[in-house]
């Protein structure tokens, strides 16, 4: 994987527009102006890379637009050794960006596909903080938790109760909640065992977030 200075060029213009968006944390714009893009793409889109898009990767899936893993990322306010749960594996990449700054990264996909690829495509690109499980992003993963941070890539119409029980207390959850067409950005802080607080932040574009793996339902 070449990582060229045409492509360094287009990942410091894409961080110029990302802060120019409104984007402050610098750890957050540092991660990804460290980590290529490109290498998430197949090679034939590698021109694709650095637009601030989502990108179709596959089964109904994209690679979430830079600005959304920049806010998404942002409003989580990770830390160097945060245990971070992240619902929707998807490419990786977002995966990748939360280890860059330091966070252990349990990332859960429910696409075998896209749970096989990205088990073996992200320690290629050194992201060996990441463990990538197949599973039911409503159930989390009871066996790992608590987690200091939780974050949710995809749609969802509700915040799942079993993920908020594996959170921290003064632990935060991000989720685009809402079904349809558009969501609501919604930060989830636990203030305490079964109590939280929730503040919104705008409205976004998400794939749903569906319950169970792709073959509970006989689907391969």
């Amino acid at each position: 994987m070449i990582d060229s200075f045409k492509h360094k060029g287009l990942r410091k213009q894409l961080i110029d527009l990302l802060r120019h968006k409104g984007i402050r944390d610098e750890r957050v714009l540092q991660a990804m102006e460290s980590l290529p893009r490109h290498y998430f793409f197949d090679s034939s889109f590698h021109s694709f890379a650095y637009d601030d898009k989502p990108f179709p990767i596959g089964a109904g899936q994209t690679i979430s637009q830079p600005y959304t893993v920049a806010f998404q990322t942002e409003l989580l306010d990770v830390n160097k050794g945060d245990k971070i749960l992240e619902i929707g594996t998807g490419s990786g990449y977002q995966a990748c960006i939360l280890a860059q700054m330091g966070a252990r990264v349990y990332s859960i996909e429910r696409i075998k596909s896209l749970y096989l690829k990205a088990k073996a495509f992200v320690p290629t690109v050194g992201c060996t903080h990441v463990k990538c499980f197949y599973g039911d992003g409503y159930k989390g993963l009871p066996a790992y938790a608590p987690f200091s941070k939780i974050l949710i890539t995809a749609a969802a119409p509700y915040i799942p109760d079993a993920l908020i029980q594996q959170l921290t207390v003064g632990g935060i959850l991000v989720v685009p909640l809402g079904s349809a067409d558009v969501q609501v950005m919604t930060r989830v802080t636990k203030t305490q065992e079964g109590a939280y607080r929730t503040e919104d932040h705008g409205y976004f574009r998400f794939v749903p977030l569906l319950e169970n793996k792709e073959d509970d339902h006989g689907n391969h």
